[in-house]
């Protein structure tokens, strides 16, 4: 579970403050009795912080928020493997169109990709000028820029298809960079 640390922190944490808590009216009681004096009680308290509930806060607040950093981590990661999907199914997108899909903005497009880039997990290619990726199979489609039916001038049509204008046959690209060709006829 994502972020369960979180809970198990909070889990922790109110456990340390109850049994401080307890500590105290016990201690309390203790010395409203005559069974300790205040100085006893004092140590008494001093000793339960130190060996029982400083660690138990310690920990929970640590799980806390090591919690917190998880789930951003995971949210990351989610948004940078939608991002390559996007780029896989489409052959190419612009980062203002994947920013609108992910409800983020364009600046935080391009940091993905930088580090998708940087993590070596992106292979394609990528225009910064003008803000738009490539998939690696696109890309070398685009590097011929010619049709594997006719010899024509490719186009890049999305969701994993480059399109040849001039015989209609559409590529389809597959994850391991090999192409298939479909030609359609010309009445179509």
């Amino acid at each position: 579970m994502v972020g369960g640390g979180k809970i198990i922190g909070i889990l922790l944490t109110l456990i340390g403050i109850i049994a401080f808590v307890l500590t105290l009216i016990f201690l309390g009681l203790q010395v409203h009795t005559g069974e300790t004096t205040i100085t006893g009680a004092i140590l008494g308290v001093i000793i339960v912080f130190i060996v029982l509930v400083a660690p138990l806060v310690t920990a929970g607040i640590y799980l806390v928020r090591r919690g917190e950093a998880e789930r951003a981590e995971y949210a990351r990661a989610q948004l940078e493997r939608d991002l390559l999907n996007m780029v896989l199914t489409q052959g190419k997108i612009s980062f203002s169109e994947a920013a609108i899909e992910l409800n983020i903005s364009r600046d935080e497009v391009e940091a993905l990709v930088r580090s998708l880039v940087g993590k070596n997990l992106f292979s394609g290619a990528v225009n910064w000028e003008d803000g738009i990726l490539y998939s690696e199979e696109a890309r070398t489609l685009l590097q011929t820029g010619r049709c594997p039916n006719c010899g024509g001038k490719l186009e890049i049509a999305g969701k994993g298809i480059v399109k040849c204008p001039w015989c209609g046959a559409e590529i389809f690209v597959h994850r391991d960079g090999t192409t298939t060709a479909a030609a359609t006829s010309a009445s179509e």
